[in-house]
């Protein structure tokens, strides 16, 4: 029987009991496997809302879409992801994580075939609430299996490769719509071709998700101790697979004694109620850095900046190949370099790059040779800057922040209102290039991310180098919010 005696905990989760080490075995192909299986939900993630950048223009000459309906045709997928993240988690804690995966690789197969074969613009918004939903149950069901599933020593590398498959996602949909784009552009229904080719990983996570197990932590929730026992043993030695299943099981009912605060308990105290602001501040100040509108909307503002049709679907692989670079570079240094570090830097970069992009467009007019290669570049830069020190730190902060006994609430509360700011400039972007062009709205993003600057100086506390446990206690004291203890590095 393994030693009871306490050690620190890397992982950041305070003082456990001492488990048998990992050694080398089949069970490390296995867990490879599992994870690689699971993160072709945030391949789909990634593809579904970004193969839109390409498919818009095609399908806005054959739909008849305005501008204001390419903004509905995008942001419909965004509005189902809210409700999708709330409702995908809930479900998996209630009918397991793998079987809400299942449903999820079904939506996104039946979403995708629906906007496929769309005869009009009201059936292709049904097909990407369908896509939105399975999305919105991706950013949250596919974290919380690859974490539950993942030996404490790896979790982090482990759980992060969802990120990364995120923007593999978005860097495959820019390279299909550029193939896809110069070899068939000339034919009609093009942006079909685009939308059906998600048909296939969404296939590939049906049929790998029948082959994976279950959650241990979830079964053991659910009284099945013996059955995680024995999916702890597929990706762990078995003494470390019976000790990790006691040591769960242990922690699952030291969890069931706590009080879990509903939505009023929370907004009726001052500290957690200013902690549930911040969360979601920073998932708003995330997503008004513009990057979805790059993402989405990437091909159309490179037509601005003055690229034809296809240089603009083949230069649009830039900014996807940036952001798996920044990605990688963010992993590694997430457990080494600080938060409110990574957050500063991030936001005074991504605003000097909003600047630029609009004094470019201001001083290089329409026609002139360099206008659409320095706007390039510049937009390069953002995505660059926004993927290396802010997209991967906000999800690690948001999972950091919340008290136990109100970490449901306040994750579930601030990843719905981030996608409801998602959604809200994805249906309304097409609308302010109309009014303002390039050069207003990134004005416009310049000045929102100096705000977003303003607010992680003043309002975000440091949460590297502590354990959750520490970190919980300051918030419920209000202690974190010192400005010596906000600043801790």
């Amino acid at each position: 029987m393994p030693s009871t005696k306490g050690q620190p905990d890397p992982a950041g989760q305070g003082v456990r009991p001492s488990l048998p080490p990992l050694t080398a075995g089949p069970y490390r192909k296995r867990l490879g496997v599992v994870a690689l299986v699971a993160t072709f939900g945030g391949l789909l993630f990634g593809y579904d809302t970004s193969v839109i950048n390409g498919a818009l223009d095609p399908m806005k000459a054959e739909l008849g879409l305005t501008s204001f309906t390419e903004g509905v045709v995008t942001s419909s997928l965004l509005f189902g992801a809210a409700v999708g993240a709330i409702s995908g988690g809930r479900l998996s804690d209630a009918w397991g994580r793998r079987k809400t995966i299942l449903l999820m690789s079904a939506f996104f197969f039946t979403g995708a075939l629906v906007c496929v074969f769309s005869p009009t613009f009201e059936v292709m918004v049904v097909g990407r609430v369908l896509l939105g939903l399975a999305v919105g149950a991706a950013s949250t069901v596919v974290p919380v299996y690859l974490a539950e599933l993942a030996p404490y020593e790896i979790r982090g590398s482990l759980s992060g490769r969802n990120e990364m498959m995120i923007v593999v996602g978005q860097l495959a949909a820019f390279v299909v719509n550029a193939i896809v784009g110069n070899v068939w552009g000339e034919y009609g229904g093009v942006w079909r071709i685009m939308l059906a080719f998600v048909t296939l990983p969404a296939v590939a996570l049906f049929i790998g998700m029948l082959r994976v197990p279950e959650s241990p932590r979830w079964l053991i929730d659910h009284g099945q101790f013996d059955e995680a026992v024995d999916v702890l043993a597929q990706v762990r030695p078995r003494e470390r697979a019976e000790a990790e299943a006691r040591q769960i099981a242990d922690l699952t009912y030291e969890e069931s004694k706590r009080e879990h605060l509903d939505w009023r308990s929370v907004l009726s105290n001052r500290w957690l109620r200013r902690i549930l602001l911040v969360g979601i501040g920073l998932g708003v100040a995330q997503q008004l850095t513009g990057i979805n509108s790059i993402m989405y909307y990437g091909q159309a503002i490179l037509k601005e900046a003055g690229f034809d049709d296809s240089t603009a679907l083949i230069v649009n692989i830039a900014p996807g190949l940036i952001a798996v670079i920044g990605a990688v570079i963010a992993l590694r240094m997430m457990d080494s370099f600080s938060r409110r570090r990574t957050f500063i830097i991030g936001f005074t970069l991504t605003t000097v790059c909003h600047l630029l992009i609009g004094i470019g467009s201001l001083v290089l007019p329409v026609g002139n040779p360099l206008r659409p290669w320095v706007i390039l570049v510049l937009v390069v830069a953002f995505v660059g800057s926004m993927q290396t020190f802010l997209n991967v730190a906000v999800w690690v902060t948001l999972s950091e922040i919340f008290p136990l006994k109100m970490r449901a609430f306040g994750m579930g509360t601030s990843v719905f209102v981030l996608w409801l700011a998602n959604a809200f400039l994805g249906l309304y972007f097409p609308t302010l290039v109309d009014a303002v062009g390039i050069t207003g709205c990134f004005f416009g993003f310049a000045v929102i991310n100096l705000l977003a600057l303003v607010f992680v100086k003043t309002q975000v506390p440091e949460t590297r180098g502590r354990t959750l446990e520490e970190l919980e206690a300051a918030v419920t004291d209000g202690t974190i919010f010192d400005k010596e203890v906000r600043e801790f590095a």
